[in-house]
């Protein structure tokens, strides 16, 4: 009898032990980290927003009739003639400029950092996977792109290249954009290589590729997450500084640069802020947004390391 009672009460013990709890997922921490902040969830709504706003509005509109010259409309001011924003010089109505111009920025940008985000995380990857010579000669080669003065060669080349577009110009901006995205990755990926996990994958047999895409990447998607949402501000804002230049899209193709161009002229700046005002306001909410929300997953990012 007294043995039953003894193993009864190590039952007991056993059963009143706390159940080891599993670590909240990747997924879960971004979401609770997010909606702790309330200005990276309202910018995050403002964000969709402007994306219905650009994309969807686009899809209601004829490019060929919104680009369309009629000298007799020109410089209606707000609200005249049926005209909410105003036209412009050409008697082109600005919401629809607007709306044609920010899609055109924001694809822009979006397919810039993808394609910088692609180049620089391979070479990233590779770079501070093997170290060495081969990190050396591919650091080598970074440090000589980031030298060059992107700027100037970009305006050049959009002078010199033959049949121009927005394709092109992407191609242009990411030319160069690739090499810091490349230095920031490989400064994760040397600190990830010498991990236990990174060890007992070489040792079981894995090779390279599957080391660096399969055990390595997994593990720097955080990262990866802040930085594409981050370039694309970056990006976007560099479109738009070249188009306000006037190097940017061609003219016949309306971009938040171009519309914030009209304010080059002191007279529309005193006179006629409905030609510039809109779209400088667009980029400055979209390029706050984007940042506040950047901020909250890099927060995420780390209460996962932490958690982790």
């Amino acid at each position: 009898m007294a043995d039953k009672k003894e193993n009864t009460k190590k039952n007991t013990v056993k059963n009143d032990k706390p159940k080891a709890s599993l670590p909240p997922s990747g997924f879960k921490i971004v979401m609770r980290e997010i909606l702790k902040d309330k200005a990276a969830v309202s910018a995050l709504v403002i964000i969709i927003l402007i994306l219905l706003f650009t994309f969807g509005g686009s899809l209601f509109l004829n490019k060929a009739q919104v680009t369309e010259i009629n000298i007799a409309d020109a410089y209606y001011g707000w609200g005249e003639a049926g005209h909410l924003l105003g036209t412009d010089d050409g008697g082109r109505d600005i919401l629809k400029l607007l709306i044609m111009g920010g899609r055109n920025s924001i694809m822009i940008g979006i397919s810039v950092t993808l394609i910088i985000e692609i180049v620089g995380l391979i070479v990233g990857l590779v770079a501070g996977y093997y170290g060495g010579v081969i990190d050396s000669i591919i650091m080598r080669v970074v440090d000589f792109v980031q030298i060059l003065p992107q700027m100037p060669i970009i305006i050049v080349l959009t002078q010199v290249l033959p049949n121009y577009n927005a394709v092109t110009l992407v191609w242009l901006i990411s030319m160069f954009g690739w090499t810091t995205t490349a230095r920031y990755y490989r400064s994760f990926v040397l600190s990830q290589r010498e991990r236990d996990y990174v060890l007992a994958s070489k040792t079981s047999g894995s090779n390279d590729f599957q080391i660096m895409f399969r055990e390595v990447l997994p593990n720097i998607t955080s990262m990866i997450i802040i930085d594409v949402i981050l370039s694309i501000a970056g990006n976007i804002g560099i479109e738009t500084s070249l188009s306000f230049l006037g190097y940017g899209l061609p003219t016949t193709t309306p971009s938040l640069g171009t519309l914030i161009g009209f304010a080059n002229d002191p007279v529309n700046v005193i006179n006629r802020p409905w030609l510039w005002l809109p779209a400088t306001l667009l980029l400055l909410i979209i390029s706050l947004s984007i940042s506040y929300v950047g901020r909250a997953l890099q927060r995420a990012g780390d209460a996962r390391q932490r958690e982790n």
